[in-house]
């Protein structure tokens, strides 16, 4: 009886062994590449889009000091807007080109009764500056807002905001009071 179980012993080789066993490895390695290719993948998309995300986000530019305001001659209306603005620490240069054909960076005005897109300004630069029209590093420009663009003037107790909208970046917004009173020259607060 102890024959008959052991007669019919068709064992595998260890050739058929190691066959099995690399086919295996192989099929194993295959995936495990294709795994890791596809998680490299979407990590460097989310990467890009990370990036992308916090550059719209962060404003490039901030105010530096006062925002002054330059009454008319009768002293009835804001004429004039004055601020000076810098990059913020690494932020990319920004184009204060100001004439109207090649312009980037959008002034906006609002206040209780108008919204005006787009107004007239110029861009005199204060201290060290390389002679180009871009915004960078340890740079000041000051900025003078034109205000003759409005329907309505801006006069004494009204609360207006600037929106100062780069091509790039989170828009800067400048919210203020004029006094009540208007003065040729007032520090905006």
């Amino acid at each position: 009886m102890f024959n008959k179980l052991h007669k019919n012993e068709s064992g595998v080789t260890a050739l058929e062994t190691a066959i099995i066993l690399i086919a295996f490895i192989v099929v194993a390695a295959v995936f495990a590449f294709t795994i890791l290719s596809a998680g490299s993948a979407s990590t460097e998309k989310g990467q890009q889009a990370i990036n992308a995300g916090l550059e719209q986000v962060q404003s490039s530019m901030t105010i530096k000091g006062d925002v002054i305001g330059a009454g008319d001659v009768g002293l009835t209306q804001v004429d004039n807007v004055v601020f000076t603005m810098a990059l913020v620490s690494g932020g990319e240069p920004v184009n204060l080109d100001s004439a109207a054909a090649s312009r980037v960076v959008i002034m906006s005005y609002r206040d209780g009764t108008q919204f005006v897109n787009d107004l007239d300004y110029t861009v005199a630069w204060v201290g060290a500056n390389d002679g180009d029209v871009l915004l960078e590093g340890s740079e000041l420009a000051e900025v003078t807002i034109a205000l003759t663009g409005l329907t309505t003037p801006l006069g004494a107790n009204t609360e207006f905001t600037f929106e100062i909208k780069p091509p790039t970046g989170a828009v800067l917004k400048i919210e203020r009071d004029t006094p009540a009173a208007i003065e040729a020259v007032m520090d905006l607060n």
